[in-house]
Order: C-alpha cells, then structure tokens, then sequence
C-alpha cells in the first residue's frame, strides 16, 4: 500500500502502528507500506504515533551530478535539481516553475502541517537564508531584520530543516588548543531555490553575483553529502583565527576526509586550510572546483571535479 502526501494526514501513524504490530503477529513481512511525503519523519512524528522500530528511511533527493550529463552542471547549478525545474523548456519556464513551487509551500503546504506563520514573514527568513547562504548562522541578527525574538527565529529555522528545505552544517568538536566556532551554517539546500529567491534567474545574472561562490558552495555540498553512505558525519571546522575547512567528513571512526570548495578553474588554497588541515590531520584532502581534471595541489591535497568527488565518496558505502 502506497500512501502519498502523509504529512497532511498524521492520525494514520496510531493506525499504520496497530497494523504493523499485528502483520508481524501473523509473520508477514516488512515492505507491506510506503509512506511518501515532503516532510522529514522528525516533524511528522510531533503529531502523529511513533513508529520508532517498525520503519525505515529513505531521503529521495531532487537530481544530483551523477544523475545528469556532464556537459549540463551549469544548468543544474542554475536550476536545481527539482525535475520540472531542471527539465523545464526554457529558463523562464524554470524560474516559473520554482516561483510557484515557493508560493505553494508558503501559503498551503506549511500552514496544512500546524504553524501558524505569516508567508510574508517566512519568505523574508526564507530570503535572508539565502543571502548569507553558507554562513554561521546569526539568530539575533535575523531577529532584529524580522523584528522577531531569538526563540522564535530558532523555531523558523528547525522548521525549515524539518521540511527538508535548509540544511543545518554542524561545527567538527575537535581536541585542538584553539577556539572554535560554536555556530551551525545553513544552507538553502536547493539552488534554483536559492536564486529564485534572489531573482537571480540565469548563469550570466549568477556569475556576476556577489552570492555566487556561496551558492556553488552549497551546490557542491549538497552533491556530496547524497552521495555519502548514511553513516559518514558531515561538518564543517573552523577556529576564531580563521583556520577553516569547507566540509569535514567522517568517513569512518576516526577517519576524517577535509573537502575544501572553490568556484574557480584555478583553485588556490589560503593559509586558513593549510593551518585546519594541520590541526585535523585528515586521511585525505580534496579542492572540490569548476573544472574536471584530477590532479595534485601540494603534499597530500587533490583537486577534483563535483562528479569525479561524488563518486569518490560514494563508493564508500
């Protein structure tokens, strides 16, 4: 049994568990229902019955890199990877597409799951996300912008993670004698969202964009952590001095792969990476870049393409 949009119907979870419970009775098997939504199973589960042991998940992500040509990242960067977006006959049927796509969530599909917030409001904290796309996340600047308290600002930003919407980047805890950043980055996840949201509706208004290393930033982030085996933890390090790494996978316990992005053809690395790269010693270090050749950068560092790096970490699993 097949049932679809659950999110707008929670009561079901009370029901679905009695069922579950009774079938194993009577040794039927798993697999005997698939519950799609476009809400993650943490939201959902604050107003319906926990099926805590009875279920498995399975994110299914708009297109990534390795699902499309070689020669159409640009227009999956531009797009995103919703397919009646990236599929769309032109740009303008694209950016269409996503206008109402944003419309829509706002104004009926959140409002069906309980809150209650202006569309208005949301769409400007929407918006300011997308702005400072990629950055440590300032709830008291946002509250002042919006004319909002902190706690109320924290409760917008858990919602939009909840609906799978933005990411929040944890910070890597490391043992080091330097002081950390304790702040998450957020990240629209998708974004054609992203430049809908800053009418930013082609390549050529992208490029010439001061969001746009940001923006291919989270590009590249969210191609890389679809690809990643469930359990590799993903976060992101960086001391007060300035010694960063985009994104700090840990592929297994203790094992720690640093993944710096950069836009360019041409990558060049700062003194922040090098310095991070000395504090975490990691197994390997990857400059993920525009480009698709692979090919050494310095003692231990490669540069790699998005696809060529999506693969890499896939066959990890």
């Amino acid at each position: 049994m097949i049932l679809d949009e659950v999110q707008r119907a929670p009561e079901l979870f009370q029901i679905l568990r009695g069922l579950i419970d009774s079938g194993r009775q009577r040794g039927l098997s798993a697999g005997r229902f698939l519950l799609l939504g476009s809400a993650s199973m943490d939201l959902l589960s604050q107003s319906g019955e926990s099926l805590a042991g009875r279920i498995a998940y399975l994110e299914l992500a708009p297109f990534d890199p390795l699902e499309v040509a070689a020669d159409s990242l640009d227009e999956l960067w531009v797009r995103g990877g919703f397919p009646n977006s990236f599929l769309a006959a032109s740009a303008a049927e694209s950016a269409t597409w996503r206008e109402n796509f944003i419309r829509t969530y706002l104004e009926r599909d959140i409002p069906s799951l309980g809150p209650r917030i202006p569309a208005e409001t949301l769409r400007r904290f929407w918006t300011m996300l997308a702005h400072s796309q990629g950055g440590l996340f300032n709830g008291a600047a946002l509250a002042r912008g919006l004319s909002l308290d902190g706690k109320t600002i924290g409760r917008y930003l858990d919602l939009m993670v909840d609906l799978l919407l933005v990411r929040r980047l944890p910070p890597y805890h490391a043992n080091v004698r330097k002081r950390l950043v304790r702040a998450p980055k957020t990240y629209v996840r998708d974004t054609g969202l992203v430049h809908t949201l800053l009418q930013l509706d082609s390549l050529d208004a992208l490029v010439g964009h001061p969001i746009v290393g940001s923006s291919w930033e989270g590009f590249v982030l969210e191609a890389l952590l679809r690809a990643a085996p469930a359990r590799v933890r993903a976060s992101f390090y960086r001391t007060a001095a300035g010694a960063e790494i985009d994104l700090v996978l840990e592929v297994r316990a203790g094992e720690l792969w640093a993944i710096e992005i950069k836009r360019g053809y041409v990558p060049k690395l700062e003194r922040g990476f090098h310095s991070a790269k000395e504090d975490l010693q990691p197994a390997r270090s990857l400059v993920v870049y525009a480009g698709s050749e692979r090919y050494p950068l310095g003692p231990g560092i490669e540069a790699i393409g998005v696809r060529d790096a999506a693969q890499l970490i896939a066959d990890l699993a």
